[in-house]
């Protein structure tokens, strides 16, 4: 019997139109691999919508919140339909950065230090010394990510704008340069390292997702004890969080000219992203595992109780 598999995708959340590529990128390759699919666009009356549709399994590939954080985990649990990725806890604390980093410190994996501040008063004064990053503790895709510099006078004043869509409580996270590196894992294994090279400015929303908009290079070029541990690390924290499935940790090491030569963890994605430029195929790719192989496994490694 042919399985049916409902892949999510959309929802309502600032990254709908990526998981809406996820969305198809998967739906397209569980289909060329002989399964049957429905394509489900999720609005708010998703329980009902999968109640009726009662598939075999679900493939997961929401982003951001309600998608992300636990919330479609706990529907799925409560309709007893397999499904991809991590499950309720590990996809909320994830989710959450503060929370997060304080398990990643407990299990050895490195992280910088961080404050939580209401966006008004980040915005009057420097919470902590620059260079630092403002960030929402609950998004991703580096959505409302800021970056202040050494020699800011001041915090930036789009904290104080009344379209600002994050939330009134902000992380500042002490800024650390270098490189911009990141590890896959599947299962409980460490995929390769790739290098994030963009050209000046951050790993942002459109270095991410545009065509061109960075550079991978994978294998990173590393010395091979800092490439070991980067991906021991990585599979560290996607225990310690009690990840499933894939996910994907995202790095900073500074091996700049005078630069500090610390290696941090700057959060692990549950729900890394399925689209033509995403990493973590990619790294399955180099491994010897094509996109139609992955997304298999994927649904192959459902379940629920995740």
């Amino acid at each position: 019997m042919t399985t049916h598999v409902a892949v999510l995708m959309g929802g309502w959340s600032a990254e709908r139109p990526v998981s809406l590529s996820s969305g198809k990128a998967c739906a397209d390759a569980l289909e060329a691999g002989g399964f049957r699919v429905t394509r489900v666009d999720v609005d708010r009356d998703i329980a009902k919508v999968l109640a009726d549709l009662r598939p075999d399994v679900v493939f997961n590939a929401l982003h951001g919140p309600f998608g992300e954080d636990g919330c479609i985990q706990g529907i799925l649990e409560i309709l007893a339909i397999p499904y991809t990725h991590s499950g309720v806890l590990a996809s909320a604390l994830a989710m959450n950065k503060p929370k997060a980093n304080h398990v990643l410190r407990a299990a050895g994996v490195p992280v910088s230090e961080s404050v939580l501040a209401h966006r008004l008063d980040a915005a009057k004064a420097h919470v902590i010394a620059p260079p630092y990053v403002i960030k929402p503790p609950n998004e991703g895709s580096s959505f409302g990510v800021l970056i202040v510099k050494e020699d800011s006078i001041h915090p930036p004043q789009e904290l104080y704008s009344e379209d600002w869509a994050f939330g009134d409580v902000v992380m500042v996270e002490r800024y650390v340069g270098g490189r911009e590196l990141t590890c896959g894992v599947r299962g409980n294994e460490a995929l390769d390292v790739i290098d994030i090279v963009t050209e000046d400015r951050f790993y942002d929303y459109s270095a991410k997702y545009d065509v061109g908009g960075s550079k991978h290079v994978l294998p990173a070029e590393l010395l091979p004890d800092v490439y070991q541990n980067i991906r021991m690390l990585a599979v560290r924290a996607h225990q310690a969080l009690g990840c499933r499935g894939v996910s994907r940790a995202d790095f900073r090491y500074d091996d700049r000219p005078g630069g500090t030569g610390e290696l941090i963890c700057l959060e692990v994605n549950t729900q890394p992203g399925m689209t033509a430029t995403s990493l973590v195929p990619e790294m399955a790719a180099y491994a010897g595992m094509n996109f139609e192989s992955l997304v298999r496994w994927m649904v192959e490694d459902a379940s629920c109780s995740r």
